[in-house]
């Protein structure tokens, strides 16, 4: 285990740390997972799934068919390489489009934010849903960034909170009905502050991996994070929408 693995094992209570890259705990995706009815058989798509932490646990639990996309060459090579023997595939794409095909559940967990253009996405989603199917994502709600946010953020061009009602208008306008909503935004800033903690301890071990501008950025980042969901600058929630 490297030092940014290390540092990230360290700060999840224990039996949460699954792999994932994101403030989700492995109870709150097992919660998504039982409340967009995953099990046995059913056709699951993971939109940027990086190295599938989640998906690999899910599909181990529920016996599912998983395919995880993402654009990381090098993280779907690790999602493989971890995957061993489970029965997950793995697909190199830009997300939107979506792969061919229609799938009973849509999972899109911590990377809502990267999208500008959220009725873009969610129309992929619904199109790539069976009737009744489910779209399971987290989404981080809030008003969009200050240009003063924008200039102490890292990598400000992914980061597009969106409001709980143009959500809902969003959602709508693609067929999609929430069923399922729980708020994450104390469990979540709890990780965030505990990340910020472990990897500002291993700082120089983690520079030494990934470089000291990246490690700075990295601290700054959840620094923000740890900020904005303490302060409800930013709230984070978990949801299912069933396609009509």
């Amino acid at each position: 285990m490297n030092a940014l693995e290390r540092a990230m094992a360290t700060a999840y209570p224990a039996g949460e740390y699954v792999g994932q890259e994101s403030f989700m705990l492995a109870a709150e995706v097992r919660m998504l997972a039982r409340q967009a009815r995953v099990g046995r058989g059913v056709s699951v798509l993971d939109l940027c799934c990086g190295v599938a932490g989640p998906g690999r646990m899910i599909t181990a639990e529920s016996g599912c068919h998983y395919l995880g996309v993402d654009q990381s060459a090098s993280a779907l090579a690790t999602a493989r390489q971890l995957a061993g023997n489970l029965p997950c595939r793995f697909e190199q794409a830009h997300v939107p489009p979506l792969p061919a095909g229609r799938f009973a559940v849509v999972f899109l967990l911590e990377t809502m934010l990267a999208f500008p253009d959220k009725d873009a996405l969610v129309g992929a989603v619904a199109r790539a849903l069976e009737p009744g199917g489910r779209f399971a994502f987290t989404v981080e709600e809030g008003q969009p960034l200050t240009q003063q946010e924008r200039a102490r953020m890292p990598a400000a061009d992914t980061v597009w909170p969106i409001e709980l009602a143009q959500l809902s208008g969003v959602l709508r306008n693609a067929g999609l009905t929430v069923m399922w909503r729980q708020e994450c935004s104390s469990s979540h800033h709890a990780i965030a502050t505990a990340l910020l903690g472990c990897y500002r301890a291993d700082s120089p071990q983690i520079a030494g991996q990934i470089g000291t501008r990246a490690t700075a950025e990295l601290i700054t980042a959840h620094q923000l994070w740890s900020d904005w969901l303490g302060s409800g600058r930013v709230r984070k929630f978990a949801m299912v929408a069933q396609k009509r």
